[in-house]
């Protein structure tokens, strides 16, 4: 849904909110805190650097889920809610310190977020149950200001017992409000934003702020392009504008504000997604951000380039290679299968590749360029769209391959069984053992195999069942 007003439908629209355990009454008491919580130093700072996909969720995810995703979904990012009182999910039972070192020890690019007091003028029931941001013009709007110091301090107390180190950005979530209502409500929303960041600056932590693209992102847009604006600006900014569309554009603010690299979107609400088995409910996000300098400290320095890898020993037209046997390339499962996903199965398909002359190296078992470009060259030989991965329709060809062909029924012991056992588990999932030997259980196998291709289901493998698994079909 594309935000063209600046209300967001709360029937449609569930914010992702992964909050760490409820951190109390949020104020200027909880400094103490930031100077005694641990820092979990080897933590590398958070999001950093990082373009791509992103996601958030009401409650974190399991480590199981999130092992599972980071294993099969496009997601390397996602936001965690780590503290304000208007949280929805106050109960967060995976969050813990454990919890963000084993995402970060894996490559997940974590994004905190607090949720507190809101704008005076907001119409959203669920924060006028809680307070708000306070829209008194005394002293240059002190007590808002205040406010956006207490949960910048709430914020870093958190994200210190957390494990979240210094450097990383913290994001305050100002949901939608009508910016045209009230001047005070509006000016006062921009002077605890104001605070929020200054307070972060000083305690060493970078300033983040996600918003309605209608309203509290064109707000901070406008007061960036106001001549002689006397409000410090956030870092980085989240916008939410579900236009579908994964970038971080978005038509309600100037395209030259906090660019390149300080931006993220969310681009498309509350909706389930399955990955690895794993269903979860999220918002998809677009995120292109860079670790921002923070005033006062140094410049980070620049991430070591690795080297690239070696190739591996080029064996030119050899078929053969030591790791590439009879239980190696077997399995009961060969599911979809790229750089990042089941890696235990480079081993049978660099052996697979080798063996029609397409995979010219030594199999190591590690995906590399070598093994993309072959890849490739099946796909566009057989026909099929080239992608980054192997599918189960990939495995089917690959694993029927081959210059033979006999008819196969019950009792039959020959190279070709092998072969169709392996192809049967890629397109079906029978969990065969792969032995050679044409039993009863193969011969259903095969059976079911032919019905959902639509052969006559004989059992026996002959022409037409050949043709069928040569082509991938499944």
């Amino acid at each position: 849904m594309r935000l063209r007003s600046p209300f967001r439908n709360p029937g449609t629209r569930i914010r992702s909110i992964l909050a760490a355990a409820t951190t109390g009454a949020l104020g200027l008491t909880l400094l103490g805190s930031v100077f005694s919580a641990p820092a979990y130093a080897a933590n590398p700072v958070t999001p950093g650097n990082f373009r791509g996909l992103g996601f958030d969720q009401c409650e974190a995810p399991s480590q199981s889920a999130m092992s599972a995703w980071r294993r099969n979904s496009p997601f390397r990012a996602a936001g965690i809610y780590i503290s304000g009182n208007s949280r929805a999910c106050q109960r967060q039972t995976n969050l813990t310190p454990t919890w963000v070192r084993n995402q970060l020890a894996a490559g997940w690019h974590l994004m905190p977020i607090t949720l507190g007091p809101q704008a005076s003028c907001t119409s959203r029931e669920r924060y006028l149950r809680q307070v708000r941001i306070s829209p008194s013009t005394a002293g240059t709007y002190a007590r808002a200001r205040a406010q956006g110091r207490a949960e910048a301090a709430g914020a870093v107390a958190t994200a210190r017992r957390l494990g979240i180190v210094r450097g990383s950005t913290l994001f305050y979530d100002l949901e939608a409000f009508d910016t045209r209502r009230s001047t005070a409500c509006t000016s006062s929303a921009m002077w605890f934003v104001h605070s929020w960041s200054s307070k972060l600056h000083a305690l060493g932590y970078a300033s983040g702020f996600y918003s309605s693209a209608a309203s509290g992102i064109r707000m901070l847009d406008d007061a960036r392009v106001r001549v002689r604006s006397p409000h410090l600006l956030p870092d980085q900014i989240w916008i939410a504008d579900w236009d579908n569309k994964a970038n971080t554009a978005s038509t309600y603010i100037r395209s030259d504000g906090w660019q390149p690299y300080r931006r993220a979107k969310q681009y498309r609400g509350g909706h389930n997604e399955t990955w690895g088995g794993v269903t979860i409910n999220i918002d998809r996000n677009y995120v292109n951000l860079r670790t921002p300098k923070i005033p006062g400290s140094p410049t980070p320095g620049p991430s070591p380039t690795p080297p690239p890898p070696a190739a591996p020993p080029y064996t030119g037209t050899k078929t053969t290679d030591a790791r590439c046997t009879g239980s190696s390339i077997s399995r009961t499962r060969y599911r979809k299968t790229n750089a990042h996903v089941r890696t235990s199965l480079v081993v049978p398909l660099q052996c697979l590749l080798k063996q029609r002359h397409l995979y010219r190296y030594a199999v190591t078992g590690s995906w590399n360029r070598q093994t993309l470009s072959a890849l490739h060259t099946f796909q566009r030989r057989a026909g099929y769209p080239m992608r980054n991965y192997v599918t189960r329709n990939h495995w089917v060809a690959l694993l029927s391959a081959g210059n033979g062909g006999t008819v196969l029924r019950s009792g039959v012991r020959a190279a070709d069984v092998t072969r169709v056992q392996r192809a049967l588990n890629a397109a079906g999932g029978p969990s065969l053992t792969v032995n050679g030997v044409y039993g009863a259980r193969t011969r259903s196998a095969a059976a079911a195999y032919q019905r959902s291709v639509r052969i006559k289901a004989s059992g026996i493998v002959a022409r037409l069942t050949w043709r069928a698994l040569r082509s991938g079909r499944r």
